[in-house]
């Protein structure tokens, strides 16, 4: 178990390295068109830039798909059906979040307001546990229950590199902006 577990995490860091420099250069669905990995640092910089925020936002989202469907070794037959899924889930997901409202400092909340938000995030939070559950079958339908469980198990990871990246960067104590849905 421990060494599937170090396999994992090695994995997971080239995983979030590549993220952050795609999301740091904010890619675009003209992955076809780019050989990115031949492209100068600068080059990229400045085919970015020329894109739209639309046309940044699809190809991260490409990007995104296409190095979980390897991580998962997602069949070819099964490669769309499952990226259908998994961006409805991710899409579910985002709304769910963004039906909490989390710019706000708790210290400036009386007994009651702290309440009434304790509550919320406690609905939230099983409103994105009940949306994974169903998440969790539909992709069953199509890659095994392993593959579902190494998938979560990454975003996970994810998540807590990402955590600790920002409390590195002397972020994770600043109240969060207020997101736009």
């Amino acid at each position: 178990m421990f060494i599937w577990t170090y396999i994992i995490k090695k994995k997971m860091k080239k995983i979030l390295f590549t993220l952050f420099i795609i999301s740091g250069f904010g890619l675009n669905a003209q992955v076809k068109d780019y050989d990115w990995k031949k492209m100068s640092p600068e080059k990229r910089k400045e085919v970015i830039n020329s894109m739209s925020p639309d046309e940044r936002k699809a190809l991260l989202t490409e990007f995104r798909n296409k190095m979980v469907v390897d991580m998962l070794e997602v069949s070819p037959q099964d490669k769309a059906e499952f990226t259908s899924i998994y961006n409805e889930y991710l899409d579910d997901q985002k709304k769910i979040k963004s039906q909490f409202d989390s710019n706000f400092d708790p210290e400036k909340l009386n007994e009651e307001e702290a309440k009434v938000k304790l509550q919320q995030s406690f609905d939230l939070g099983q409103k994105l546990l009940d949306n994974k559950k169903r998440y969790a079958e539909k992709m069953q339908t199509v890659i095994p229950c392993q593959k579902v469980l190494k998938l979560f198990n990454s975003e996970a990871m994810m998540r807590d590199k990402m955590n600790e990246k920002k409390s590195h960067d002397g972020k994770r104590n600043s109240p969060r902006p207020k997101q736009n849905p």
